[in-house]
């Protein structure tokens, strides 16, 4: 005996089904019973619940919201297909990625010249290894300040007497403020610290001398010692006393540990330099008259 024959939702066929399966079902469409179309409406009917004219539409819904893209699995909008590629970097840029060799020679010099600085401070405080000789390394200190240098040219100039001697004194007076300005403007530009080892107890400070670029008295130093030795006649023993001097005198400055080692060897060469500008404008009763009109009167 045959069972009786199940629609697709596993309920039995009403009883007006016929063999040809046609009946007023609503599963069933209007263009008479073959089982090839019913069968293709009901498995359609299985996979979604939904009419078929709004499936594109979710899909789409489902394709918007959903956080995650695949590249390549869903087609991209127009507006975004059309925008441009993010622009490459400029070449400076990438450079700052990678450090040139300019760069990293210019580190390795900056800790070699603090390490050496470190070691070379024996003098820093009074427990350091050579903190016996610190006073001697003050008084040094004390015969490089500017301030004792213009006080003793500006007395000396006054007490002259003799027009070449005047001259100069009033040169040297001119170099010693040049290297004050100088020095002033190079260390409130450069802003570079003095040593973490260094005792701020120095002779008579102004506002930029907690910078350690350059060495004041380094560069003062260069400068009085080839002046000195262009414009004086001296006997070899002073000569060589006066170079020995400025040598100690910016050793004594690391020493201390009131400057790097670079602080003080840009120090002597702006201070040669220096003198080479005083020498180039080198004043004198002939192009600057001004300036003697003083003693003219006397």
């Amino acid at each position: 005996m045959s069972s009786p024959r199940r629609s697709v939702d596993s309920r039995p066929a009403g009883p007006g089904t016929g063999a040809g399966g046609s009946s007023g079902s609503p599963a069933h469409g209007s263009h008479g019973g073959g089982s090839g179309s019913g069968g293709r409406f009901e498995f359609q009917s299985l996979l979604s619940s939904r009419s078929p004219g709004t499936e594109p539409s979710a899909a789409r819904l489902r394709t918007s919201e959903s956080p995650v893209h695949r590249r390549g699995s869903f087609p991209l909008p127009p507006a975004a297909a059309s925008q441009p590629p993010p622009p490459l970097l400029p070449e400076e840029d990438c450079m700052k990625l990678n450090p040139s060799f300019l760069g990293i020679a210019l580190r390795s010099l900056l800790a070699i010249d603090l390490w050496m600085s470190k070691r070379l401070g024996v003098c820093a405080g009074e427990k350091s290894s050579w903190g016996s000789a610190r006073p001697l390394m003050k008084l040094l200190e004390i015969s490089g300040h500017g301030i004792l240098w213009l006080a003793c040219t500006a007395y000396c100039l006054y007490q002259s007497d003799s027009w070449a001697g005047r001259e100069v004194l009033v040169n040297l007076l001119f170099a010693l403020l040049l290297d004050l300005v100088l020095v002033a403007l190079l260390k409130g530009l450069v802003r570079r610290r003095r040593p973490s080892h260094n005792q701020m107890d120095m002779f008579f400070t102004f506002s930029v001398d907690k910078y350690s670029f350059p060495s004041g008295h380094a560069t003062r130093a260069a400068l009085v010692s080839r002046f000195i030795l262009h414009h004086l006649v001296l006997a070899i023993p002073l000569r060589v006393l006066i170079v020995l001097w400025a040598f100690i005198l910016g050793l004594s400055r690391v020493m201390l540990g009131r400057h790097n080692v670079t602080d003080v060897a840009f120090g002597f060469f702006l201070g040669y330099i220096q003198y080479s500008i005083v020498d180039y404008f080198w004043l004198s009763p002939f192009n600057v008259p001004a300036v003697f009109a003083l003693w003219s009167h006397q």
